[in-house]
């Protein structure tokens, strides 16, 4: 169920320059987002998802069209307002030399302090739980460049969180992070979402991430501009294979995941389940041969056997002429026998 509105965008058209030397990157672009969502941005490289964040956060104007923000118009914000309205962490992050996690995160009340960014208790307070909440409480006296990319990220997650706004807007928070840290980063915003009641809106290429935590997406493209809704609704629509159905990746429609496209020139019967079987098909495909499901006519075929540790046999004529505990080494013996 949908809480209260928190962003829309009318008819909005983004892009650089004024005037007749303007250049649109997209026009009427449509959107809203409401509190509690995790809302990602998704699209191609080129296809303009940083200037659309750019756009929203003010920090470069929007060449026409209508944004709101909590009902106020997003466009006519002065800076100061702003800060107190959206939280913003962008990819290019500006490191302050030789600064705390605490002193990081307590610029995050610049918008509340007086002339000489003084902290009274109450922000002090608020700091702390910022930081509690980011996981990264332990590490409120360490210098950021001591930090893993993964605490820095949550350190500057931490910062927008003290500057207590109804919403977060991320680019790429997850850019040059490895697999456990984008997964961290995804969770802890998906928390903040759903526990804090804010609202979180952030670019990404993680579309597979995106698909399975996401409430709404945004798919920007060329062709379509700005297309929104629930990641299932998206698919059943078929936006995304629409999308990439030329880019070399399929989707599966039996894992609701995104895969490699693959060009097969052979395929083999593979009798047998479970983890095993997906890896096996995953070693043949790469190879360009597509595994399919032993039928009864099949007279040749490779099997799965879960015995007292998991083998792979090769039959041939219904009689097994090869087994291999590896699938490197069943790999072999196949293309081998082609």
């Amino acid at each position: 169920m949908a809480g209260k509105e928190i962003l829309d965008i009318n008819k909005l058209c983004i892009g650089y320059g004024k005037g007749k030397r303007a250049k649109v990157v997209h026009d009427q672009l449509q959107a809203k987002m409401f509190t509690g969502e995790l809302v990602c941005l998704l699209g191609e490289n080129g296809t303009g998802k940083s200037t659309l964040i750019r756009t929203i956060c003010g920090f470069q104007p929007a060449l026409g069209g209508e944004a709101s923000l909590m009902g106020k118009d997003l466009l006519q914000l002065s800076e100061k307002e702003l800060s107190k309205m959206a939280a913003v962490v962008l990819t290019d992050r500006v490191i302050v030399p030789n600064a705390t996690v605490e002193e990081l995160v307590g610029l995050g009340r610049s918008p509340y302090t007086g002339t000489f960014g003084i902290l009274n208790d109450e922000d002090k307070d608020i700091v702390h739980t910022s930081i509690e909440k980011c996981g990264i409480l332990h590490k409120k006296k360490e210098r950021l460049s001591n930090l893993s990319d993964g605490e820095k990220q949550k350190a500057f997650i931490a910062k927008a969180l003290a500057q207590d706004t109804q919403i977060i807007i991320l680019d790429e928070p997850t850019a040059f992070l490895d697999m456990p840290a984008r997964v961290e980063i995804m969770q802890l915003l998906r928390q903040i979402a759903s526990n804090s009641g804010k609202s979180v809106l952030m670019s990404t290429h993680d579309l597979d991430l995106a698909l399975q935590m996401a409430d709404k997406l945004w798919l920007l493209s060329a062709e379509k501009g700005l297309l929104t809704g629930t990641p299932e609704d998206l698919l059943l629509r078929n936006e995304f294979q629409t999308i990439f159905q030329n880019k070399g990746i399929e989707f599966d429609n039996k894992t609701g995941l995104f895969r490699v496209g693959y060009d097969y020139n052979h395929e083999i019967p593979v009798k047998g389940h479970g983890f095993e079987y997906v890896l096996l098909r995953r070693a043949f495909a790469r190879n360009g041969i597509k595994t399919i499901r032993k039928a009864e006519k099949d007279t040749t075929w490779l099997e799965v056997c879960k015995n007292v540790s998991t083998s792979f046999k090769y039959f041939e004529n219904g009689k097994c002429v090869g087994q291999e505990k590896t699938i490197e080494n069943l790999l072999t013996l196949t293309l081998n026998n082609r």
